[in-house]
């Protein structure tokens, strides 16, 4: 079966592909296509000449491979399989299965033969041992599930129908970029994926890792967080609602352990707030976006869309995906949606459905007039005519997205 090349991603793996002596790390939360990234870097390699020989595939979730548990049974799978001479290609998925594979994989990394790819789920895979036995020795490369340009690309490379203009881009906003998620057309077969999808990563990625000592009181914070994503977080008044609407008595520092499993897991990511006088990150009313859009669909039974945070949050993935650090921003008493930065370089970002209406229009463009430096603003909303306004770059952020747009620092 063909395979959707993700383009964004194999060009920036492919200038370390014959490197033995740096390990790639993908990491990315499960299902958003880390094996069939390294499936396709493998068709390229065969295009290039490599011998089938030289290509070696351990898929560590496998049926096949579940009992391998430690580093003397990975080490052995490998010496199995690997040719005697000339550059091979290892290939091994969900590597964090195996307790101490740092060992091993750094001694074949050691042996100078080997060009090494790796990939996990969560965010221990680069803790602890291979962060402090592979200082220098790895370049990590985080996957996201498909965004808006890669949906479209997907569907059509498979001759699959869909609608174009605002009725797909809200199918995506619903369903979310899950790859697998596209072959299934009945929405509640998508649900049931991404359900199983959540429930894998609850068991292997979460339990597998940390002690839960109450189930139940993890499934609400985990469903009190979801349900308010893209929200200023403060954690103490999330304990007094658990407390009050929920009859739920957590501490603040249980709290604080479950929020940062599920950033571990990739099921969230924290945005931090940052504060453009003092130039400085902030503590406290970070947002959390989610890993994919399907996540809250799946996890609630009034699927309605909210435009507000589902275009924050599919902006705010795009963003990341192409390598930008992204912060809520704080100027003065006000705040604008995003702070995007790539080094030295800042834009400021609002995103609204639309400020058609003149009392939004203020809203949005308050945080604005605060802003002392020429770094360009952005204004993202839905609207088919741009607003020309105090040299506020105005754009339709469903275009922008389904264009792979790029914020132009100029």
């Amino acid at each position: 079966m063909s395979l959707y090349p993700r383009e964004h991603y194999l060009k920036r793996l492919r200038p370390f592909f014959a490197d033995t002596g740096l390990i790639k790390v993908i990491t990315g939360i499960r299902r958003c296509g880390k094996s069939s990234l390294m499936a396709c870097i493998a068709d390229e390699l065969r295009q290039r000449g490599t011998a089938e020989r030289n290509l070696v595939f351990l898929n560590l979730d496998s049926r096949g491979l579940r009992s391998v548990t430690t580093p003397d049974d990975l080490d052995h799978i490998i010496e199995e399989r690997v040719p005697d001479n000339g550059l091979t290609y290892l290939f091994i998925d969900e590597v964090q299965n195996v307790k101490g594979f740092e060992t091993v994989i750094n001694a074949y990394r050691e042996d100078g033969r080997f060009s090494i790819f790796i990939t996990g789920s969560n965010s221990y895979l680069l803790s602890g041992e291979l962060a402090t036995k592979l200082t220098g020795r790895y370049v990590e490369l985080e996957m996201y599930t498909l965004s808006y340009c890669e949906y479209l690309g997907m569907l059509h490379f498979f001759g699959m129908q869909t609608e174009s203009g605002m009725a797909s881009f809200t199918e995506y906003l619903t369903y979310g970029g899950f790859p697998k998620a596209l072959e299934y057309t009945d929405p509640d077969a998508k649900a049931l994926y991404i359900q199983d999808v959540i429930r894998q990563i609850f068991e292997k990625d979460i339990t597998a890792h940390s002690r839960i000592t109450n189930r139940d009181t993890f499934e609400r914070v985990q469903s009190y967080l979801i349900n308010n994503y893209a929200s200023p977080t403060n954690l103490t008044r999330i304990v007094q609602y658990l407390q009050h609407s929920e009859h739920i008595s957590i501490k603040r520092e249980t709290l604080a352990k479950y929020v940062r499993m599920l950033e571990n897991a990739k099921i969230l990511y924290k945005c931090p707030r940052f504060d453009l006088r003092s130039r400085k990150s902030l503590r406290g009313g970070e947002k959390y976006y989610l890993a994919d859009p399907g996540v809250y669909f799946a996890r609630n039974i009034d699927t309605r869309l909210s435009y507000g945070p589902s275009l924050e949050n599919a902006l705010y993935l795009h963003l990341r995906a192409k390598g930008y650090e992204v912060s809520v921003g704080k100027i003065g008493k006000l705040e604008c949606d995003f702070i995007v930065r790539k080094r030295s370089q800042y834009a400021y970002i609002q995103v609204s459905m639309s400020v058609l209406d003149p009392q939004v229009e203020e809203r949005e463009y308050r945080p604005f007039t605060m802003i002392r430096e020429s770094y360009p603003r952005y204004l993202f909303t839905l609207d088919q005519l741009p607003l020309q306004r105090d040299g506020v770059r105005h754009r339709n952020l469903m275009e922008f997205l389904a264009d792979d747009g790029d914020i132009n620092f100029d």
